[in-house]
């Protein structure tokens, strides 16, 4: 099969890529993101890359055009320079800073050029492929890229970026999940906004704006979203606002509550003491300098059973430890333990309770913390919802926490008022689509009748569009309106329910004020969901999404579509169990409207591609579904891919599966290529591209992957040969020394490496219709990741010889004892065959000797204002723990100083690097995870440290080291 190759398939500026793909993740108001909660949604930047770089020609596709490799050169960088560029800025201050432009460019493509530059590229190619002039205007390139381009397609749209991005390319979008939250999500970001292009608005106080200004795009409907979002929550202000007073200062003003802040209760089970026990994990509530607060307690043993009271304090002073962690919880009362099977007991009976443990409110200046008072615990516990979620909760502790402490049903993650606060929200989202359906038939608008989910686009459908995002606003505000959000001391504010991929078990739980201005406020909500709409500039462009099993074949498969996609990652995600939480209200709010999305009680679960050993019974059959449904998928995606482009498919897992030979490999790798083999594709690339948030919670403590691994796939010939495991090795010997090379230059996190290595590997195993064993069995895609790894191995030791004696003989230390103590004779016996003395490696300033024992010294224990000199012995080891404890004490700046003082060779700088992903590898396979992220973060920063270094190193300092 003969085809030209993208520039995907050749080359990308994957640096600018992911600096920008890894910004855009802390990028918020009016980002498509904003729009919806989605778990592990891809960067839009990556995206955008993906689809334009798979779109685009690579030069070597056209020689006639560009005869020579220097030519090709030469227009492959001017792609790039559409693409991705790293640039230099300097603000009004004098202070540069490297930032990206172009097409990924979140910044960027707010300009028209921009998408109109990238999009002509797209068309000139489509023209040369079909032997016609290219298209000039943007008009033009737009009709014609409508004409002759293939729809996009995302089999697992999940939070819409894909789709999203071939829409703004000008592609026609298709998507498809079968998650109904999903499903909205989708129709909210690219179905919705073109069916109501350039609309002016129907609510009469924008309305007479009308004659003054124009509405483009989607201004016209969020305008109107904004404007019943602000009746609604005045209408919810007159129902319920008596549930959420002020609370009374002492000087007889009041204050506007920002949040309640409760801790769960339980009775104590020693039999005299029989106190409400306070499970807390905290008492402080602000730990911002100059504005420390937090709470203690006092035990009142004037009532029996004795009880808890709390009052603030914010003067000087230490808060006490918390009553509950993960061996037990302690009575403050009586001093008796208690272990956690007895608060889960109680809590399976029903018999967990709540305490106001303290109140924030807006002051003049800032938060301010007040204890609580029985009235405003009474009124919240006043509060009686005519309607609640009864549905059930998963029961799986590994993402459900609170279920084995009897919180079964959704109903159990609010209080009383916060499920009033939803329902009459929920109520009156219903209220406003009739309001602004009235509205919509005044100002003109069609009267046909005709729902949204049927095609509709007049009144009546035009006033169900805006409720669907009153609801996303409603959705958005239940992630703040649970009793599994917690405050958050640092910040001073309430962190949401889905802090990470889970819902966890929170002790003590914030809960906001829905009418106040603070965190979790609704009229908050509504201007996150417009912003997003505001933005929105695909409008000229269709788009079709629908609910779908990603196995089984729709009616659209017979046009052959470019298709990119993001399954799910074998069991990294519980995506139906955690939408249930947001599909409870949106079933509530837009049943009526979306009957076929809406149709289930709950997330469909059975079907879904997920290997949940809970769901199916056990591991094997956890497998055995996900790999079949996924071998499915590939093959009806082989069947619709448009042969001219290549499929792409994103993938996030870290290998960390071993046999009982240490050998490495991973059931989620081995399951996606073999599903991709099955359906005769061969992968013809792969891309480390930097998709995960590096902050978010799950991160922070783990070696959870920074990137994914992108796969290109083309299928395979029908007549490609057979070899033997021998050639294999010999190829993938040959080719991935180089292409590991080639990935430390690009400065690959360590902890996605190894991921990144099945590429090159596999790139050779998928070539061949089969390996085969020396007995005539085919080498399984198992053995083959194995090989790999152990090849990744042996290539990071190879580097050891790059390292100076000293660094040689600490790693062989630390991969023994690490920092613990150890016999001298053993390591004076280690010194001699490398060479070296213990005297040596002591003044070299890496380890300790005393008493008969040697010990490598911690990053803790070196100065903090160590300076290397000119004599001294300065082994690649020191380097690079000084690096890591500046890195972790005084952040880029700090280390970025040291190693200005340096002055080594760019090679020797380089091998410090080198060094660290070879500790990392070390550190993972041990399991030593705390030490492995350190490596890690050594050379994430890398780069920013490495420019940082030189500005350093361009201003004139006293006694600057090694002067010539």
């Amino acid at each position: 099969m003969t085809y030209r190759k993208k520039l995907i398939e050749v080359a990308l500026p994957l640096e600018a890529i992911n600096m920008e793909s890894a910004r855009e993740k802390s990028i918020r108001h009016g980002h498509p993101s904003t729009l919806h909660l989605w778990w592990s949604r891809k960067p839009t930047a990556t995206a955008r890359a993906v689809l334009w770089a798979s779109l685009v020609d690579d030069p070597s596709s056209w020689p006639e055009k560009f005869p020579t490799p220097e030519a090709q050169t030469q227009e492959r960088q001017r792609l790039f320079d559409i693409l991705a560029r790293i640039v230099v800025d300097t603000d009004n201050k004098g202070k540069q800073k490297q930032v990206v432009r172009g097409l990924v460019s979140w910044d960027d493509i707010k300009d028209p050029q921009v998408i109109q530059g990238a999009q002509r590229e797209i068309a000139r190619c489509l023209a040369w492929g079909r032997g016609e002039k290219p298209p000039t205007t943007a008009e033009a390139v737009r009709d014609y890229i409508a004409q002759y381009a293939p729809p996009a397609y995302d089999p697992f749209a999940g939070g819409g970026s894909i789709p999203l991005e071939a829409q703004r390319l000008g592609l026609e979008a298709h998507a498809s999940d079968l998650n109904p939250v999903a499903v909205l999500i989708n129709k909210g970001l690219i179905e919705i906004p073109p069916k109501f292009a350039n609309l002016p608005p129907v609510n009469g106080d924008d309305r007479k704006r009308t004659r003054l200004e124009s509405w483009h795009g989607a201004q016209g409907l969020a305008a109107d979203v904004r404007y019943y979002g602000t009746w609604m929550r005045e209408a919810a202000f007159n129902r319920i606002g008596d549930l959420y007073p002020p609370v009374e200062l002492g000087n007889g003003e009041k204050a506007t509550v920002i949040a309640w802040l409760w801790v769960r209760t339980v009775t104590c089970p020693n039999p005299a003491c029989g106190c409400q026990m306070p499970l807390t994990s905290k008492f402080h509530l602000s730990t911002k300098k100059g504005k420390e607060a937090w709470v203690e307690y006092a035990i009142n043993r004037e009532t029996s059973p004795p009880q808890v009271d709390f009052v603030v304090k914010t003067e000087e002073g230490k808060p006490r430890e918390g009553t509950v962690n993960r061996k037990g919880a302690v009575c403050l009362a009586c001093g008796d333990s208690v272990k956690l099977d007895y608060v889960r007991s109680e809590g399976r009976e029903k018999r967990m309770g709540a305490q106001l443990m303290a109140i924030v409110a807006e002051g003049k200046n800032g938060r301010i913390y007040l204890p609580p008072t029985k009235q405003q615990e009474n009124i919240a516990f006043s509060a009686q919802p005519t309607w609640q979620p009864d549905t059930e909760l998963v029961n799986n502790s590994r993402h459900m926490t609170p279920v084995i402490y009897g919180m079964t049903k959704y109903a159990d993650l609010f209080t009383s008022r916060q499920l009033v606060a939803l329902t009459t929200f929920s109520d009156l989202v219903g209220e406003a689509k009739d309001k602004a359906f009235q509205n919509a038939l005044a100002v003109g608008l069609s009267d046909d009748d005709i729902p949204l989910y049927k095609g509709g686009n007049g009144a009546r459908a035009y006033s169900e569009a805006i409720a669907i995002y009153l609801a996303f606003a409603l959705d958005k505000s239940a992630d703040y309106w649970s009793n599994i959000c917690s405050w958050h001391s640092g910040r001073d504010t309430i962190r949401n329910t889905f802090g990470r991929q889970a819902i966890p078990m929170i002790w003590d739980f914030a809960e906001a004020n829905p009418m106040s201005e603070g965190t979790g406020n609704f009229n908050g909500a509504i201007d996150w969901v417009i912003k997003v709409i505001e933005n929105h500039d695909n409008v000229n462009v269709a788009a079709h999404v629908f609910q779908q099993d990603a196995q089984v074949s729709h009616k659209n498969d017979d046009i052959p579509k470019i298709i990119s996609t993001d399954p799910p990652y074998y069991d990294a995600v519980p995506y139906a169990d955690l939408s249930d939480f947001f599909y409870t209200w949106l079933r509530q709010s837009l049943g009526a409207i979306y009957p076929d999305i809406c149709s289930t009680l709950l997330v469909p679960k059975a079907n879904e591609m997920v290997a949940d050993n809970f769901r199916h019974g056990s591991k094997p059959k956890a497998k055995e579904f996900f790999e079949s449904g996924l071998i499915k998928v590939f093959h009806r995606l082989y069947k619709l891919n448009h042969h001219d482009y290549p499929l792409t498919v994103y993938y996030a897992l870290k290998q960390t599966e071993t046999d009982d030979k240490d050998k490495v490999a991973s059931t989620g790798w081995e399951t996606i290529l073999e599903g991709l083999m099955q359906a005769n594709f061969s992968i013809g690339g792969t891309w480390p591209l930097r998709t995960e948030l590096s902050n978010r919670m799950r991160g922070q403590a783990s070696n959870a992957l920074a990137s994914s691994i992108l796969l290109v796939c083309r299928p395979r010939g029908e007549n490609a040969p057979k070899t033997t495991r021998r050639q294999f090795l010999k190829e993938i010997k040959r080719d991935l020394p180089q292409a590991l090379k080639t990935l430390q230059q690009g400065n690959i996190a360590p902890v996605d490496l190894a991921q990144a290595s099945i590429g090159p590997g596999m790139a050779v195993y998928s070539k061949y219709s089969a390996v085969l064993e020396s007995d005539g069995s085919q080498l399984t895609v198992r053995s083959a990741l194995q090989l790999i790894n152990q090849l990744l191995d042996e290539y990071l030791s190879d580097q050891e010889g790059e390292f100076d004696s000293d660094t040689r003989w600490a790693l062989t230390w630390f991969q023994q004892y690490q920092y613990n103590p150890a016999p001298y004779g053993e390591a004076e016996t280690l010194s001699k065959a490398k060479n070296i003395s213990i005297e040596g490696l002591e003044t070299g300033g890496i380890l300790t000797a005393k008493a008969g024992k040697v010990r490598l010294l911690k990053r803790e224990e070196f100065p903090q204002d160590w300076t290397p000199t000119k004599e001294a012995r300065l082994p690649h080891w020191r380097l690079a723990q000084n690096l890591i404890q500046r890195l972790l004490e005084k952040g880029e700046m700090g280390a970025a100083e040291l190693l200005s003082k340096l002055k080594q060779q760019e090679t020797e700088v380089e091998i410090v690097r080198d060094l660290a992903y070879r500790l990392y590898n070390l550190c993972d396979r041990k399991g030593w995870s705390s030490e492995a992220i350190a490596y890690n973060s050594l050379v994430v920063s890398w780069p920013e440290i490495t420019r940082l270094s030189s500005e350093y190193a361009a201003k004139p300092t006293q006694g600057q080291l090694f002067n010539n």
